[in-house]
Protein backbone atom coordinates (compact mmCIF):
# COMPACT_ATOMS: atom_id res chain seq x y z
CA UNK A 1 0.00 0.00 0.00
CA UNK A 2 1.88 2.81 -1.30
CA UNK A 3 0.80 6.34 -0.49
CA UNK A 4 2.86 9.31 -1.83
CA UNK A 5 2.60 13.49 -0.53
CA UNK A 6 3.94 16.81 -1.23
CA UNK A 7 3.58 19.38 1.52
CA UNK A 8 4.47 23.06 1.07
CA UNK A 9 6.19 22.32 -2.60
CA UNK A 10 8.19 25.35 -4.20
CA UNK A 11 10.16 25.15 -6.64
CA UNK A 12 12.43 27.83 -8.35
CA UNK A 13 14.76 27.17 -11.67
CA UNK A 14 16.92 30.14 -11.10
CA UNK A 15 14.86 33.01 -10.17
CA UNK A 16 11.58 31.47 -12.02
CA UNK A 17 9.39 30.57 -9.49
CA UNK A 18 7.78 26.99 -11.36
CA UNK A 19 5.36 25.53 -8.40
CA UNK A 20 4.17 27.49 -5.80
CA UNK A 21 3.15 26.08 -2.46
CA UNK A 22 1.54 22.93 -3.43
CA UNK A 23 0.04 20.16 -0.98
CA UNK A 24 -1.60 17.04 -2.16
CA UNK A 25 -1.85 13.47 -1.23
CA UNK A 26 -1.77 10.15 -3.40
CA UNK A 27 -3.78 7.53 -1.92
CA UNK A 28 -2.99 3.93 -2.58
CA UNK A 29 -4.22 2.15 -5.46
CA UNK A 30 -5.41 5.09 -7.42
CA UNK A 31 -4.70 6.96 -10.50
CA UNK A 32 -4.43 10.77 -10.29
CA UNK A 33 -3.82 12.75 -13.57
CA UNK A 34 -2.05 15.70 -13.57
CA UNK A 35 -3.86 18.60 -15.88
CA UNK A 36 -3.32 21.83 -17.14
CA UNK A 37 -2.11 24.05 -20.30
CA UNK A 38 1.78 23.75 -21.19
CA UNK A 39 4.25 24.91 -19.00
CA UNK A 40 2.39 25.08 -15.53
CA UNK A 41 4.33 22.73 -13.89
CA UNK A 42 2.64 19.42 -14.34
CA UNK A 43 5.59 17.41 -15.01
CA UNK A 44 7.97 19.16 -12.64
CA UNK A 45 6.00 18.15 -9.66
CA UNK A 46 5.80 14.57 -11.65
CA UNK A 47 9.55 14.46 -11.35
CA UNK A 48 9.95 15.61 -7.74
CA UNK A 49 8.98 12.21 -6.48
CA UNK A 50 12.00 10.52 -8.30
CA UNK A 51 14.06 13.69 -8.44
CA UNK A 52 14.73 13.74 -12.08
CA UNK A 53 14.68 17.67 -11.77
CA UNK A 54 17.89 17.45 -10.14
CA UNK A 55 19.63 17.10 -13.05
CA UNK A 56 18.42 20.21 -14.43
CA UNK A 57 21.16 23.04 -13.59
CA UNK A 58 19.60 25.99 -10.85
CA UNK A 59 17.07 23.88 -9.67
CA UNK A 60 15.50 24.61 -6.23
CA UNK A 61 13.22 23.04 -4.09
CA UNK A 62 11.71 24.08 -0.41
CA UNK A 63 8.75 21.72 1.09
CA UNK A 64 8.58 18.12 2.24
CA UNK A 65 8.36 15.28 -0.84
CA UNK A 66 7.91 11.78 0.43
CA UNK A 67 7.01 8.08 -0.77
CA UNK A 68 5.25 5.90 2.38
CA UNK A 69 6.69 8.40 4.98
CA UNK A 70 10.25 8.67 3.57
CA UNK A 71 11.75 12.08 2.95
CA UNK A 72 12.44 11.40 -1.20
CA UNK A 73 15.01 14.55 -0.17
CA UNK A 74 16.60 13.60 2.66
CA UNK A 75 20.83 13.58 2.83
CA UNK A 76 20.70 10.09 3.55
CA UNK A 77 18.74 8.86 0.70
CA UNK A 78 20.69 7.01 -1.97
CA UNK A 79 19.06 7.68 -5.33
CA UNK A 80 19.27 4.60 -6.89
CA UNK A 81 17.72 2.48 -3.98
CA UNK A 82 14.97 5.56 -4.46
CA UNK A 83 14.60 4.99 -7.90
CA UNK A 84 13.93 1.31 -7.69
CA UNK A 85 10.92 2.41 -5.29
CA UNK A 86 9.42 5.11 -8.27
CA UNK A 87 9.51 3.73 -11.72
CA UNK A 88 8.76 6.30 -14.54
CA UNK A 89 7.42 5.89 -18.12
CA UNK A 90 8.43 8.94 -20.73
CA UNK A 91 6.44 10.82 -23.35
CA UNK A 92 8.20 8.90 -26.25
CA UNK A 93 9.07 5.01 -25.20
CA UNK A 94 12.68 5.00 -24.89
CA UNK A 95 13.85 1.20 -24.79
CA UNK A 96 17.55 0.57 -24.90
CA UNK A 97 18.98 -0.63 -28.07
CA UNK A 98 19.35 -4.16 -26.73
CA UNK A 99 17.03 -7.32 -26.60
CA UNK A 100 13.33 -7.51 -25.60
CA UNK A 101 14.62 -9.80 -22.48
CA UNK A 102 17.93 -7.56 -21.54
CA UNK A 103 15.51 -4.38 -21.90
CA UNK A 104 13.25 -5.59 -18.87
CA UNK A 105 16.12 -7.63 -17.36
CA UNK A 106 18.54 -4.34 -17.12
CA UNK A 107 17.14 -3.18 -13.99
CA UNK A 108 17.85 -6.29 -12.17
CA UNK A 109 21.39 -6.55 -13.66
CA UNK A 110 21.89 -3.00 -12.70
CA UNK A 111 20.85 -3.90 -8.69
CA UNK A 112 23.15 -6.79 -8.45
CA UNK A 113 20.32 -9.70 -9.39
CA UNK A 114 22.56 -12.24 -11.56
CA UNK A 115 20.11 -15.62 -10.68
CA UNK A 116 19.28 -16.39 -14.15
CA UNK A 117 15.75 -18.51 -13.47
CA UNK A 118 14.89 -15.30 -11.02
CA UNK A 119 15.52 -12.95 -14.13
CA UNK A 120 13.67 -14.95 -16.22
CA UNK A 121 10.24 -15.17 -13.80
CA UNK A 122 10.90 -11.48 -13.36
CA UNK A 123 11.26 -10.66 -17.57
CA UNK A 124 8.24 -13.18 -17.81
CA UNK A 125 5.94 -11.21 -14.78
CA UNK A 126 7.03 -7.71 -16.10
CA UNK A 127 5.57 -8.64 -19.74
CA UNK A 128 2.79 -10.31 -18.83
CA UNK A 129 1.93 -6.96 -16.34
CA UNK A 130 2.64 -4.89 -19.39
CA UNK A 131 0.14 -6.69 -21.50
CA UNK A 132 3.37 -7.57 -23.67
CA UNK A 133 3.83 -10.89 -22.97
CA UNK A 134 1.70 -12.55 -25.73
CA UNK A 135 2.74 -10.96 -28.48
CA UNK A 136 6.57 -11.49 -27.74
CA UNK A 137 7.15 -14.70 -25.94
CA UNK A 138 8.51 -16.21 -29.10
CA UNK A 139 11.37 -12.90 -30.18
CA UNK A 140 12.50 -12.46 -26.68
CA UNK A 141 16.16 -12.11 -28.18
CA UNK A 142 14.89 -9.29 -30.83
CA UNK A 143 16.18 -5.82 -30.88
CA UNK A 144 13.63 -3.82 -28.69
CA UNK A 145 13.93 -1.11 -31.30
CA UNK A 146 12.11 -3.48 -34.12
CA UNK A 147 8.60 -2.99 -31.77
CA UNK A 148 6.04 -0.73 -32.95
CA UNK A 149 5.61 2.44 -31.09
CA UNK A 150 3.18 1.36 -28.46
CA UNK A 151 4.79 -2.21 -27.94
CA UNK A 152 7.96 0.03 -27.15
CA UNK A 153 6.15 2.43 -24.47
CA UNK A 154 4.62 -1.51 -22.99
CA UNK A 155 8.24 -2.40 -22.87
CA UNK A 156 8.99 0.64 -21.21
CA UNK A 157 6.30 0.33 -18.39
CA UNK A 158 7.38 -3.42 -18.29
CA UNK A 159 11.53 -2.17 -17.44
CA UNK A 160 10.10 -0.25 -14.86
CA UNK A 161 7.79 -2.65 -13.58
CA UNK A 162 10.81 -5.50 -13.30
CA UNK A 163 12.20 -3.74 -10.29
CA UNK A 164 9.32 -3.97 -8.06
CA UNK A 165 8.29 0.01 -7.57
CA UNK A 166 5.55 1.34 -5.37
CA UNK A 167 4.63 4.30 -7.01
CA UNK A 168 4.58 4.60 -10.85
CA UNK A 169 5.48 8.02 -12.64
CA UNK A 170 4.06 8.80 -16.12
CA UNK A 171 4.78 11.92 -18.13
CA UNK A 172 2.10 11.54 -21.18
CA UNK A 173 2.90 7.91 -22.06
CA UNK A 174 -0.03 8.20 -24.62
CA UNK A 175 1.11 11.52 -26.51
CA UNK A 176 3.15 10.08 -29.06
CA UNK A 177 0.53 6.94 -29.78
CA UNK A 178 -2.22 6.01 -32.11
CA UNK A 179 -5.78 5.50 -30.60
CA UNK A 180 -5.18 1.90 -30.79
CA UNK A 181 -2.34 1.72 -28.48
CA UNK A 182 -3.55 4.85 -26.25
CA UNK A 183 -6.02 2.57 -25.71
CA UNK A 184 -3.71 -0.42 -25.09
CA UNK A 185 -2.19 1.21 -21.96
CA UNK A 186 -5.30 2.80 -20.91
CA UNK A 187 -6.23 -0.47 -20.18
CA UNK A 188 -2.88 -1.41 -18.97
CA UNK A 189 -2.69 1.89 -16.40
CA UNK A 190 -6.80 0.51 -15.27
CA UNK A 191 -5.13 -2.79 -14.17
CA UNK A 192 -1.86 -1.72 -12.58
CA UNK A 193 -3.22 0.56 -10.04
CA UNK A 194 -4.44 -2.58 -8.27
CA UNK A 195 -0.88 -3.22 -7.45
CA UNK A 196 0.24 0.84 -7.87
CA UNK A 197 -0.11 3.89 -7.16
CA UNK A 198 -0.25 6.01 -10.38
CA UNK A 199 0.28 9.70 -11.13
CA UNK A 200 0.36 10.63 -14.78
CA UNK A 201 0.75 13.75 -16.50
CA UNK A 202 -1.96 14.34 -19.66
CA UNK A 203 -2.76 16.89 -21.98
CA UNK A 204 -5.92 14.89 -22.81
CA UNK A 205 -8.91 15.36 -20.99
CA UNK A 206 -10.97 12.75 -22.39
CA UNK A 207 -7.82 10.09 -21.13
CA UNK A 208 -8.15 11.74 -17.59
CA UNK A 209 -11.45 11.67 -17.33
CA UNK A 210 -11.43 7.41 -18.38
CA UNK A 211 -8.55 6.57 -16.35
CA UNK A 212 -7.91 8.70 -13.46
CA UNK A 213 -9.96 8.45 -9.73
CA UNK A 214 -8.67 12.04 -8.77
CA UNK A 215 -7.49 14.96 -11.30
CA UNK A 216 -5.18 18.27 -10.48
CA UNK A 217 -5.32 21.48 -12.20
CA UNK A 218 -2.34 23.30 -12.67
CA UNK A 219 -2.17 26.98 -14.10
CA UNK A 220 0.63 28.62 -13.81
CA UNK A 221 2.63 26.70 -10.96
CA UNK A 222 -0.48 26.66 -8.68
CA UNK A 223 -2.40 23.87 -8.07
CA UNK A 224 -6.26 25.30 -8.35
CA UNK A 225 -8.49 22.53 -7.99
CA UNK A 226 -8.25 18.89 -6.66
CA UNK A 227 -10.70 16.40 -6.49
CA UNK A 228 -12.51 13.53 -7.65
CA UNK A 229 -12.42 13.40 -11.06
CA UNK A 230 -16.15 13.10 -11.36
CA UNK A 231 -16.37 16.35 -9.27
CA UNK A 232 -13.57 17.97 -11.26
CA UNK A 233 -14.76 17.23 -14.88
CA UNK A 234 -18.82 17.74 -13.37
CA UNK A 235 -19.09 19.88 -11.29
CA UNK A 236 -15.51 21.89 -10.91
CA UNK A 237 -15.27 24.70 -7.27
CA UNK A 238 -13.42 27.11 -9.51
CA UNK A 239 -13.88 28.90 -12.65
CA UNK A 240 -10.58 28.64 -13.80
CA UNK A 241 -11.10 24.78 -13.47
CA UNK A 242 -14.78 24.76 -15.47
CA UNK A 243 -13.10 27.49 -18.05
CA UNK A 244 -10.38 24.57 -18.83
CA UNK A 245 -12.66 21.32 -18.69
CA UNK A 246 -14.56 23.41 -21.16
CA UNK A 247 -11.97 24.39 -23.43
CA UNK A 248 -12.22 28.08 -23.07
CA UNK A 249 -8.71 28.50 -22.14
CA UNK A 250 -5.31 26.76 -22.57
Amino acid sequence: MTQAEAKNVNVWYDDFQALKDISMTFEPNTVTALIGPSGCGKSTFLRLFNRMNDLIPLFRMEGLVTVNGQNVYSKGVRLDEMRKKVGMVFQKPNPFPKSIFENVAYGLRVNGINNKKEIQETVERSLKQAALWDEVKDSLKKSAMDLSGGQQQRLCIARALAVQPKLILMDEPASALDPISTNRIEELIFELKKDYTIIIVTHNLQQAGRISDSTAFFYLGELIEYNLTKKIFLNPDNERTQNYITGRFG
